[in-house]
């Protein structure tokens, strides 16, 4: 280790990077966007930090923000982390049919919490929305599994074909007319995904007519996790530090042809997060992987590791904090810990700046304190 790092807990042997990554990308969702974006409100004139304060939204519908990168930047984690806890059950004695009941399990789990989260505890079951982002990356993660076990690479790899350029073709045959004749065939309206998720879901959808975290889009976001899947295949290959530089090089370079597909497909099939579309899948996907081989290049091969510890601390309860928002006033906490000196002290120009960080800290420090005692709440 070429720099000094704090002392982590005695845990089994990880990918420092991975857990690194997924801190950083959950970083933005327990307040750094709106850390960002309040950073951006400062220079209202300054082009950079306008695209800056602009990746911290959803697009509309069209298109690709950094924000609408998240998600399935989490779910390629996911998928990632696979094949070295597939490889730690295999040490444990644990046959497959157990790990097979174990991966379907965790899927429906994050299925009922996903409920959960999006509706608290409600009975009024003809009324509830039944997808989720949870839910999305259980089904979305199970399949990936699955597949991981039950196919070698060469197999996977043409389902993953099979599975974007069929979904692909079957939006771009159908047009729902149901709400509207007329519609394009990847509008919310005219799109199959859409149509699916209303005349197949029960409840009611997050968009009325379209759920971005709906049935049908789920085919191409097992796509988004198999991806993960073979860049953990790829850096266990040979044990996680034999061949670094190759190992990086190769995520960076995949990555950045996944990105050149997405950018093309584009050209007839819009990357749009809340279709899933097979384009999107590519473009988000290719950058996850070329962020993953950086990280792994910095922390893992070259040994520069001190500036990870924060983001490790959020990665290794991702899920943790994520739920956490939900059930928690954070913004309670950090009020009674922050307001006063903020008020105090902070120019009035950069109260938005300081409220921003002082919610993004107080999570950190909940996670901490986790951290500290070796509480990593996993499903």
């Amino acid at each position: 280790m070429s720099e000094s790092s704090p002392q982590a807990p005695d845990l089994p042997k990880r990918l420092v990077s991975l857990d690194a990554y997924r801190g950083a990308n959950m970083f933005f969702i327990m307040g750094g966007s709106s850390l960002f974006a309040a950073l951006a409100a400062l220079w209202p004139d300054c082009g950079f930090w306008q695209w800056v304060g602009s990746q911290m939204h959803h697009v509309s519908w069209h298109g690709v923000a950094h924000h609408d990168m998240i998600f399935p930047t989490f779910l390629f984690i996911a998928g990632c982390a696979f094949p070295f806890s597939l490889a730690r059950q295999r040490e444990k004695g644990r046959t497959t049919c157990q790990i097979v009941r174990k991966i379907i399990i965790r899927a429906l789990l994050l299925v009922l919490i996903g409920i959960i989260y999006n509706n608290d505890v409600s009975f009024d079951f003809a009324n509830l929305r039944y997808s989720s982002v949870l839910g999305h990356i259980g089904l979305a993660w199970m399949f990936a599994a699955l597949f991981a076990m039950a196919f070698g690479v060469r197999t996977r790899a043409a389902i993953l074909v099979f599975l974007l350029v069929g979904y692909w073709l079957a939006m771009r045959s159908f047009h729902a007319t149901d709400i509207d004749p007329n519609a394009d065939c990847w509008s919310m309206e005219g799109s199959l995904a859409g149509f699916v998720d209303r005349h197949v879901l029960p409840g009611h959808l997050y968009r009325n007519m379209h759920d971005p975290e709906g049935l049908f889009s789920t085919i191409p976001a097992i796509g988004t996790a198999m991806l993960g899947v073979f860049a953990g295949e790829w850096l266990r290959r040979g044990g996680v530090n034999a061949g670094g530089n190759k190992k990086a090089f190769g995520l960076v370079l995949v990555g950045a042809l996944l990105i050149l597909t997405g950018w093309v497909w584009n050209l007839d099939m819009p990357i749009n997060k809340n279709l899933w579309t097979s384009s999107f899948v590519c473009f988000v996907g290719g950058f996850s992987m070329a962020g993953l081989g950086i990280f792994y290049w910095i922390i893992d091969v070259v040994g520069f590791k001190w500036w990870s510890f924060p983001f490790i601390v959020i990665g290794m309860n991702s899920i943790t904090i994520y739920l956490a928002q939900k059930f928690f006033s954070f913004s309670q906490a950090a009020s009674i810990l922050f307001k006063d000196a903020i008020e105090r002290w902070s120019p009035e120009v950069y109260r938005d700046v300081f409220n921003a960080g002082a919610y993004a800290l107080t999570c950190w420090l909940f996670l901490f304190i986790l951290y500290k005692h070796k509480a990593f709440i996993k499903i």
